[in-house]
């Protein structure tokens, strides 16, 4: 396992494919200064202030901790990696998180305009009160295994999300699961329906006003199989299409080899996009449930 002095680096104890790094403490308080630079606004508005965050994280790891994380997730074996404090105090608060998530994209990529925000980052809160069209928001239904991205014309290569804040919450495990671990993932890839033209729509909610098409699945340059897919958003065109679309959905949430994980606060989860699927478990009803995600998803640099 490679060392980095400042953060702690092991295997996650749900599986040898997740990487846990933990930011000591003299790492979050060497980032105080340097994120106190920038405000939100700065950020939002000046999209180079982000490289200049992000550059600062790493020059305190000589520039080591990019290269391991860039490293984890292109790996087929791993592609995910769970990163944040090792321990919270009251330096860290959302403002810190937002700008710590930020530097921590922008040292592996440049992210997606999100059209639900309206900016490069989303924030949404879940409560036990939602009116909203998709599951996102729901805390009582389980929220199924997917990748991000389906439904926009924007390459999405990989997904973070941290999160900011959680009171009186029991449940809302994170869900994951590696394409290679699915079971049936070679019936699936091999069935040339996968490879037909799929119609994605979107619910108002998310600001899209147009619909895409593409395959389920698809090959990586080493001809592996890759998958864009989420439940609730397909529009099949036919019987066969329909059909694939439930075959798919009972043996991506019937699998075994799910890892159910539970995020510390002011941790971050990122994942590849095209050989990891992520979801989440309901919560238990509770009238003060409340739960803040930051969301950033985005292309590789090459």
């Amino acid at each position: 396992m490679q060392k980095i002095r400042g953060f702690d680096i092991v295997e996650n104890k749900k599986s040898k494919r997740v990487l846990n790094i933990k930011i000591e403490e003299e790492i979050i308080e060497k980032l105080i200064f340097p994120f106190n630079k920038f405000d939100i606004t700065a950020l939002e508005y000046k999209p180079f202030t982000r490289f200049t965050l992000a550059k600062s994280l790493d020059d305190l790891s000589d520039n080591k901790l990019s290269e391991l994380m860039n490293s984890i997730i292109k790996d087929r074996k791993t592609g995910c990696f769970i990163i944040g404090p090792k321990s919270i105090n009251s330096k860290i608060n959302d403002i810190f998180l937002v700008k710590l998530s930020t530097a921590i994209a922008h040292l592996i990529g440049t992210p997606n305009y999100d059209s639900m925000a309206g900016k490069y980052y989303a924030r949404f809160c879940i409560k036990h009160e939602d009116k909203s069209d998709s599951y996102l928001r729901k805390a009582y239904v389980n929220m199924d295994l997917h990748t991000d991205g389906t439904y926009v014309k924007e390459t999405t290569d990989w997904l973070l999300m941290t999160k900011i804040e959680e009171k009186n919450a029991e449940g809302g495990e994170t869900a994951m699961l590696h394409l290679d671990d699915l079971e049936y993932c070679n019936n699936l890839f091999n069935d040339p329906i996968g490879k037909q033209n799929f119609i994605w729509g979107s619910p108002k909610s998310k600001n899209i006003d147009y619909k895409v098409e593409h395959p389920i699945f698809s090959k990586d340059k080493e001809g592996r199989s890759q998958i864009s897919y989420i439940d609730q958003f397909p529009e099949p065109k036919s019987m066969e299409q329909g059909i694939f679309l439930q075959n798919l959905s009972d043996s991506i949430e019937e699998s075994k080899n799910k890892i159910i994980l539970k995020l510390s606060t002011g941790s971050s989860i990122i994942a590849n996009n095209y050989f990891w699927l992520h979801g989440r478990r309901p919560f238990k009803e509770n009238k003060n449930l409340s739960r803040e995600l930051l969301r950033i998803r985005g292309k590789f640099f090459n």
